[in-house]
């Protein structure tokens, strides 16, 4: 059997291998992935949400260039390397574009950019705010690639801090709805009769009821924030893992091998979970690859719709809805490149989704 089994799955993987377009996907979720995970490694603003405002640079076109000055916070925190890299500087220095400065003595003095042809205000600091009094270290010309947000944040920043949020609602809210969905669907496959029918009413509630509804009435019962958005997409998506689940065991539990390991004592829990269950993965697997791109959907269509994550945490569905109306003030790439990102991110998951299916196919 366990022959079988590797030999099965090795062919299944020349298959998915020989996918072009499921390959590509693959490599594409990997590296959104590993850009997700090291986004403040990665960031050019590594503070915490990518939150440094300039108003004085907002809405500038990709590839802006303006000169920065650096000045210390000053605090001292607690902050090991390892919550630096992975949760954002907590302390991060102050940033002040300027258009021009000069050194008189122990003074410095600066520019403050200003934008739309008004003038900037000149400003002084003491040289001692620096250490070593060397201010060459902290006035440094800084490239914004993808250009600032309306608040005058380095977009390219909010845009990979931001994937963190629909790769991770992903993950928790497909896992959830897998542990519901499996047990739910296992439970009604195997028994039948009047369990099967109080599950299936159950079900068929939960999927008459629209899904963004459902996770716009689940949000408000538990709150607006990061987690709850997670836990509401999960709780709306295990039905449909729960009603292909419950259709295969129920077509499974009449074949020879759990007929045989009926004979041989095995408890109802043992059968399902060692014999049925991986022989019906193959579905399952498919349909979580097209619900990990619905989570990512209903988690930017929350995020716009104001009951997502809340500001200031980057989402890509937060950015589309505060710079929507940039598209008609002849700055659409505001809107876009999120909007981009999650059409990547989404087709990404279908296209494994697809190819995955191809490759578990018995019948070919």
């Amino acid at each position: 059997m366990s022959n079988t089994k590797g030999s099965l799955t090795q062919l299944a993987l020349q298959k998915f291998k020989k996918n072009f377009w499921g390959v590509l996907s693959f490599w594409l979720i990997v590296a959104i992935g590993f850009l997700a995970l090291f986004a403040y490694a990665i960031a050019p603003d590594n503070s915490q949400n990518a939150n440094q405002m300039h108003l004085s640079i907002h809405s500038q076109r990709p590839g802006f260039e303006v000169q920065m000055l650096y000045l210390p916070s000053g605090i001292e925190t607690q902050q090991n390397g390892f919550s630096r890299v992975f949760f954002g500087n907590a302390n991060a220095d102050i940033e002040i574009p300027i258009s021009s400065y000069s050194i008189d003595k122990e003074v410095l003095t600066y520019t403050e950019y200003a934008s739309d042809g008004l003038i900037g205000v000149e400003k002084t600091i003491d040289l001692n705010r620096f250490p070593n009094k060397d201010h060459s270290a902290f006035i440094k010309k800084k490239t914004f690639l993808f250009g600032t947000d309306k608040y005058g944040r380095d977009l390219l920043s909010r845009i990979l801090i931001g994937s963190r949020i629909s790769f991770s609602i992903g993950f928790i809210a497909v896992f959830i709805s897998l542990v519901i969905g499996i047990c739910m669907g296992s439970i009604a496959g195997y028994y039948g009769g009047k369990v099967d029918a109080i599950i299936m009413w159950i079900i068929n509630v939960t999927w008459s009821i629209p899904t963004l509804l459902l996770v716009i009435a689940i949000t408000l019962a538990l709150g607006k924030g990061f987690w709850q958005v997670f836990i509401a997409v999960g709780l709306t998506m295990w039905v449909e893992v729960a009603r292909v689940v419950r259709g295969q065991i129920i077509s499974a539990k009449e074949m020879q091998y759990v007929t045989a390991a009926r004979a041989l004592g095995f408890n109802d829990y043992r059968i399902i979970t060692k014999h049925i269950l991986p022989n019906i993965m193959a579905p399952i697997i498919v349909i979580s690859a097209a619900n990990f791109a619905a989570a990512i959907l209903i988690e930017s269509g929350l995020s716009f719709l104001g009951i997502g994550a809340q500001p200031p945490m980057a989402s890509w569905g937060a950015m589309i809805k505060d710079h929507y109306n940039y598209i008609i003030l002849g700055k659409p790439y505001l809107a876009l490149i999120p909007g981009v990102c999650i059409m990547i991110l989404v087709m990404a998951f279908m296209l494994i989704g697809n190819a995955l299916r191809d490759a578990l196919d018995v019948k070919s």
